[in-house]
């Protein structure tokens, strides 16, 4: 997670500066950045590369204000979101960087840890037996299911939700949240966010038949259906940041949004993931 401040320079120009513990990741994804940045895409431009600052990884980027959220979880609201992270994804298709792992750790159902959560310490070390047992059970078998596949990895966004995107009327103005590229499959990608893309306040998962229209509509703009492990993936891939997430709320004592929608929705994702 980053630091975010936003700075008046001496010439009146307004910019941001960031700033996060330096794994390594940071200087992949601002190179990304600033590749999707220089071809058109609606994203803040990097103004200098990823630098160490002591422990940290810090890079300044243009500040690009305005917009407003895009509400809601229906079908039709599924396409529009579908339809930007369709274009992030082949704006990447030519950038060659260093894979920035380890990847998020919402998203990192890929960890070589021994059990079946990533090392999180701040999460580990917490009464685990609070987290219900459905949670820990659909956690398991999305996970085995994705690391069953044999799919080529690729670079995406791994946050992509709601909360991290402005519109201007019917246009995206802006996404943000260039820190949580990851490298995954495609369709684990894609599936992640058509599970997690209408998160704007507490992180939950979206309807099914919106993560569907969602993932129909991603395959028809990048011109390629998925095959039928692509699909498994891809539903099995919906489910893992709302487990995540569901052990957060539990480790938390938070209102279980993501955990009653999980318990709703998980047998019917699981099916379709042949898990």
């Amino acid at each position: 997670m980053s630091t975010v401040l936003g700075l008046r320079l001496a010439d009146g120009r307004e910019v941001v500066l960031k700033a996060r513990p330096d794994d390594g990741r940071a200087a992949s994804c601002v190179t990304a950045q600033a590749w999707l940045a220089e071809r058109g895409f609606p994203c803040p431009r990097p103004l200098t590369p990823a630098v160490a600052v002591g422990s940290l990884a810090v890079h300044a980027e243009e500040y690009r204000p305005g917009g407003e959220l895009l509400p809601g979880d229906s079908p039709d609201v599924a396409v529009r979101y579908a339809e930007v992270f369709a274009r992030l994804m082949a704006g990447l298709d030519g950038l060659r960087v260093p894979p920035p792992l380890p990847n998020p750790r919402w998203a990192r159902w890929d960890h070589d840890g021994p059990g079946l959560w990533p090392s999180i310490g701040f999460l580990d070390d917490r009464d685990q037996g609070v987290v219900p047992g459905y949670v820990v059970e659909t956690a398991s078998r999305a996970r085995a299911r994705l690391l069953a596949a044999d799919l080529p990895c690729v670079l995406g966004h791994a946050d992509f939700e709601a909360q991290n995107l402005r519109w201007r009327g019917t246009e995206v103005w802006t996404v943000h949240d260039w820190d949580s590229l990851a490298w995954q499959p495609e369709a684990a990608l894609a599936g992640a966010a058509s599970g997690s893309f209408a998160g704007a306040g507490p992180p939950t998962l979206t309807p099914i038949e919106s993560s569907a229209a969602f993932l129909e509509s991603y395959q028809d703009i990048r011109g390629r259906t998925f095959s039928s492990v692509e699909r498994e993936i891809a539903w099995a891939a919906s489910l893992w940041p709302a487990a995540h997430n569901a052990r957060w709320e539990a480790l938390h004592g938070d209102t279980p949004v993501s955990g009653d929608a999980v318990r709703v929705q998980a047998a019917e994702r699981l099916r379709r993931a042949n898990a």
